[in-house]
């Protein structure tokens, strides 16, 4: 599908939002897969939004679709709110609350009445307990429609594939910083969303030793 925003010349961040830098680095990546894997409208649900860079890059880029921004506090809200009326992204509802392991979403007010066509999560697996893992994929399954996907990226471990020594240091790091944390073994996210019903459908090897996946409902 055609892109309305070019997000490779990006305008300067404004201070007084929060920045992060490999959020500018990956979403041209992430973009350039997700112009092939959305359709020209739908309705996306974002887990773990952040500083709300990719909100507001995602939601311009593509403005067919209606986009919502969660965090599972409230602190980088406004930052979620700036960055998108930076960019001019329309279609962006106001951020709200959310813990994926919880069963009720989003945390606070009424469950989402409609189910959504893309639930979109980047670097999160990663930086959080293993239930959140499994929390996102009963949620997922809980509030995707039928054909709808979910989109998890960040490192993985996989059986059949070298790791990387940068991300082995990644690895060690984070299980310092937090004993909860750590890079996910591929397989043990798949078997995650094997009991949520959920499967892995497409596979796409992103720049910096990252993995975009797309997970649907089993047949």
């Amino acid at each position: 599908m055609s892109m309305s925003a070019d997000p490779t010349t990006p305008a300067a961040p404004p201070p007084h939002l929060a920045y992060s830098p490999a959020a500018e680095r990956n979403q041209v990546p992430i973009l350039q897969v997700l112009s092939h894997v959305l359709a020209a409208s739908g309705s996306a649900l974002e887990i773990a939004s952040g500083t709300g860079q990719h909100t507001a890059c995602f939601a311009a880029a593509f403005p067919g679709w209606r986009w919502q921004p969660t965090d599972w506090q409230d602190t980088l809200f406004s930052s979620i709110v700036g960055w998108s009326e930076h960019v001019g992204a329309r279609h962006v509802l106001p951020p709200l609350r959310l813990d994926v392991t919880q069963e009720q979403w989003p945390a606070d007010g009424p469950v989402f009445a409609a189910p959504f066509d893309l639930i979109y999560c980047a670097n999160m697996l990663h930086i959080a307990p293993w239930e959140c893992c499994a929390g996102l994929m009963r949620g997922a399954a809980r509030h995707l429609q039928p054909d709808g996907i979910l989109v998890t990226y960040g490192p993985y471990l996989e059986a059949d594939v070298p790791t990387a020594e940068s991300n082995l240091a990644f690895d060690a790091a984070l299980r310092a910083q937090d004993s909860r944390w750590g890079i996910r073994a591929l397989g043990d996210v798949q078997e995650q969303a094997r009991r949520a019903g959920l499967q892995l459908a497409q596979r796409h090897a992103l720049p910096a030793n990252n993995l975009l996946l797309v997970w649907q409902r089993m047949p």
